[in-house]
């Protein structure tokens, strides 16, 4: 081998381990990035859960305040910078603030579970019914209520896992119809 190729062959190597150097460096840094989302990830659904152990004992979900039946928590929290979101998960502790959102809670009349409401338009016909149409017969007959057409779907998604209603599905539709109770007694 000559000194020649030898040196050709070396600054080969030295290019090629730069080249793998600054790879591992982007990589690092990529990686970096992604564990701080997933810690700010993680700390929201910390949060979400903490609520939820203290809702917990609430038996009968028409109790809560009246934004959490018809709002899904997870489109909320994707609006809500993670800074904020903290500071409102902190303030959410402090006992004043619980204590005046449950008294809050008890002024009001209590409204009909939103997953009730829609199995009740259900129940009114036999044939299966799209998402769509009982959202808009729900705004016709209850026009206090405003879910979107997501936690209508979500709802009756909820229902289906249930056991209350049933889905089905047509060429591109999804349809819902509601599962006759001694059916669902048998299942």
């Amino acid at each position: 081998m000559t000194s020649q190729s030898a040196a050709t062959l070396r600054s080969r190597y030295v290019a090629q381990a730069a080249s793998d150097l600054e790879e591992n460096r982007r990589r690092q840094q990529e990686l970096a990035e992604r564990i701080s989302v997933l810690k700010q990830e993680e700390a929201l659904l910390s949060d979400i859960l903490n609520l939820a152990e203290r809702y917990e004992s609430f038996a009968d979900a028409s109790r809560l305040p009246d934004q959490l039946q018809d709002k899904p928590a997870a489109a909320k929290a994707k609006k809500a910078p993670a800074a904020t979101t903290a500071r409102r998960s902190a303030s959410a502790k402090s006992a004043p603030a619980a204590k005046a959102a449950k008294d809050g809670a008890k002024g009001k009349p209590q409204q009909p579970l939103l997953g009730d409401l829609l199995a009740e338009l259900l129940g009114q016909r036999e044939e299966p019914r799209p998402a769509k149409e009982l959202r808009d017969e729900l705004l016709a007959k209850h026009p206090d209520r405003n879910p979107t057409p997501q936690v209508v779907r979500n709802t009756l998604e909820s229902l289906v896992a249930k056991g209350r209603i049933r889905r089905h599905k047509q060429q591109h539709s999804v349809m819902y119809t509601l599962v006759e109770r001694g059916a669902r007694d048998t299942d």
